[in-house]
Order: C-alpha cells, then structure tokens, then sequence
C-alpha cells in the first residue's frame, strides 16, 4: 500500500509553489494548465493539474477555480525521519525562507530532534529525527 500523496488547492499560485517544493526537495514539477486540459472555468494559463514526482517528496497541486483554496488548520505534513539529519535541517531551512518558524527544529527530552514551520504557501511542516546527529 502506497502512502498518501496531499493534493493542494492554491489560490494561483500552483505553478509557483510547485516549483519551489521542486527547488526545496528535488524531483520535477509537471505541469498542465487549464487550456491544455480543454478547460474554460478560469484564466487560461491557471495550473488544473500539477505534480511533483522523481524526489523524496510527492505533492500534487492545481489553482482554486471553482474551490475554496487550501488553509492549514488543525494538520501538518511530517517529515520524520525520511531522509538524513543534515538533509532535514536543509530542508527546514528552505521551508522557512518567507514562512514562519513556529518551533525551531531542536533537541527534545526524549532524545529526538524536530521542529515546525509554515511556508510561505501556508503548509505547516513538522521536521525531525531520531538519534544524534553525525
């Protein structure tokens, strides 16, 4: 059984957010705009479906056209654990560029690190690992 990969409606700025999530986290946004998809229920160039695949992370994304947008409340994206202590500090970095950190990414009492912060996009991401740092 596959995970489930977050599909995000933005209030368009898909195409942006896409990218940068690329930039962050690697892998290759693919992108399809609403005139490509033969569609007339919002501004032609909106996204109506985007992807990002071939990295550590999957999302999928298109433009609000007939939707309320995506607000982040009472959920968070985690990422524990899922790739080496500097690449998840880097990651938290990235995330953090024009965001908020809410709770810096830290050394707990139990012994493990993490931290949370929402990006410029509204994405609340919680960061972590266990163990020391090597």
């Amino acid at each position: 059984m596959s995970d489930p990969t977050p599909y995000i409606l933005f209030p368009g700025t898909a195409r942006e957010a896409l990218a940068f999530y690329a930039d962050v986290f690697g892998g290759e946004p693919q992108l399809n705009t609403l005139a490509e998809m033969n569609r007339t229920d919002g501004p032609a160039e909106a996204i109506a479906h985007g992807s990002l695949t071939g990295g550590p992370v999957s999302l999928f994304g298109a433009d609000a056209v007939d939707e309320p947008a995506f607000t982040a409340e009472g959920q968070m994206f985690a990422l524990l654990g899922t790739a080496d202590p500097a690449r998840l500090r880097e990651w938290f970095r990235r995330l953090s560029e024009g965001g908020q950190v809410v709770d810096d990414l830290q050394l707990r009492p139990w012994g493990a690190h993490d931290g949370v912060v929402v990006d410029r996009y509204g994405l609340k991401w919680l960061i972590g690992f266990e163990g020391a740092e090597s």
